[in-house]
């Protein structure tokens, strides 16, 4: 899939008719497409939109977009953003034009997805061994020489399900080797001993070849700073140890790879002190959640908060909804529940109230739970909340908010919507 292809893909977008499959999209829209509406500049406050709506900030995005360009070009980090957590083409050429070396990915479906949208390199952070999705990897493979693809493994018999798939293919698998984060983490390889039977087991092959080692620091147990950068230096030293075993010879790099959205900083500073290997190293940080950030998990742990000198990130989602019900001072109901919100790590947070074109905080209003279509508050005495008013919902975690919406709303500060951003889950 070449970059122009991509383009035309994206542009396509915009060709798509707008009808009953986009919530939170004005009815009387029917039959335009999207770009035409668009082009409209609807304000997302006063024409049309009903609620539940979901809107990005098109000022946060952008900001949070440029925070992340100059914090890894700062610190020597090539980045591949985790595109799971929007599965957002437009995102992805965003964030590739910002820098990004590429993207990361976790299942083939969303590989499929970045390829029709001319992703030219993708690290799929997980172990594949299904074979139909690796005799179509191979095939990209080989219709694509620009086509630049890494993936974990973690076992011996995962190498041997890849390279039984991979037979006959024209070029091999790049993979690097999942060291885990610690007894009780998710995947990867428990002991530095297993990985070298690994890269043993992927030199035999010809499908496959080893070109770097990668991990998840998030998943070290009871995670504080002392125990991440433990784990961290544990991956560089297994790159050194696979470097001075002659495990890369014939490579252009070596891949080295980490980084989730809470522990960037971590990374960057033990990627700092990755020591002079044979062959240039690219550090590669996969972060995603910084792209909408949130009003909750990302916000609590974000490293900008150890490092406030580096900048902010800026929660860029908010869900829009209406009260319907105000049945007790003591109680209220909205109209968006667990079909449009997060609700995995947190429960939303009740943030501002509009009535009559007016904003003010939604003091002393708290979301209390979530059905599949409505959201529980609590009101105290000194909340001011009438049927009919809306109220702007935080959400936290985006990877389960990007993927109850297929259309999202970008909005400016004034509400003047300026683009649609289409997702594939």
């Amino acid at each position: 899939m070449s970059l122009d292809t991509g383009t035309e893909a994206l542009a396509r977008l915009a060709e798509e008719r707008v009808d009953h499959r986009f919530k939170g999209l004005p009815p009387d829209a029917e039959g335009l497409t999207v770009g035409e509406l668009a082009a409209q500049r609807r304000n997302l406050f006063e024409d049309g939109f009903p609620t539940p709506v979901l809107a990005l900030s098109a000022e946060r995005l952008e900001h949070n977009l440029a925070l992340m360009e100059s914090y890894t070009q700062r610190h020597g980090l090539a980045f591949a953003p985790h595109g799971k957590t929007s599965m957002a083409p437009q995102l992805f050429r965003r964030q590739t034009e910002r820098g990004a070396w590429g993207i990361t990915l976790a299942v083939p479906h969303q590989v499929r997805v970045a390829r029709a949208f001319g992703t030219r390199r993708i690290f799929l952070a997980n172990e594949l061994v299904d074979a139909p999705a690796l005799r179509w990897i191979a095939a990209e493979l080989g219709r694509d020489a620009d086509f630049r693809f890494v993936c974990y493994v973690d076992s011996v018999r995962g190498v041997e399900l890849m390279d039984e798939a991979l037979r006959g293919a024209a070029r091999p698998v790049d993979v690097v080797v999942e060291l885990a984060a610690g007894e009780g983490a998710r995947t990867g390889v428990r002991t530095e001993a297993e990985c070298v039977a690994v890269a043993d087991a992927v030199a035999a092959t010809r499908t496959l070849r080893l070109v770097g080692v990668a991990g998840y620091e998030g998943e070290v147990p009871q995670a504080d700073p002392d125990r991440v950068h433990a784990y961290l230096r544990r991956l560089v030293a297994l790159a050194a140890e696979f470097d001075k075993a002659g495990r890369f010879a014939g490579l252009a790099e070596i891949v080295v790879s980490a980084g989730g959205s809470a522990w960037f900083d971590a990374v960057a500073d033990v990627f700092a002190e990755i020591p002079e290997l044979s062959l240039p190293v690219l550090k590669l940080l996969r972060s995603g959640a910084y792209v909408s950030h949130d009003d909750g998990r990302y916000r609590d742990v974000t490293p900008f908060n150890r490092v406030p000198e580096e900048g902010a990130l800026e929660p860029a989602f908010r869900l829009w909804t209406q009260i319907v019900s105000r049945p007790s001072p003591e109680q209220a109901f909205a109209n968006a529940g667990k079909r449009d919100a997060a609700y995995d790590l947190d429960l939303p947070v009740a943030q501002v109230i509009r009535r009559a074109g007016t904003e003010r905080l939604a003091t002393g209003v708290s979301v209390t739970g979530l059905s599949d279509q409505h959201a529980w508050l609590r009101t105290g005495p000194e909340a001011d909340l009438e049927v009919g008013d809306w109220l702007g919902l935080g959400l936290s975690h985006p990877c389960t908010s990007f993927d109850k919406w297929q259309l999202i709303p970008v909005a400016e500060a004034d509400g003047t919507v300026v683009d649609y951003i289409r997702t594939f889950f």
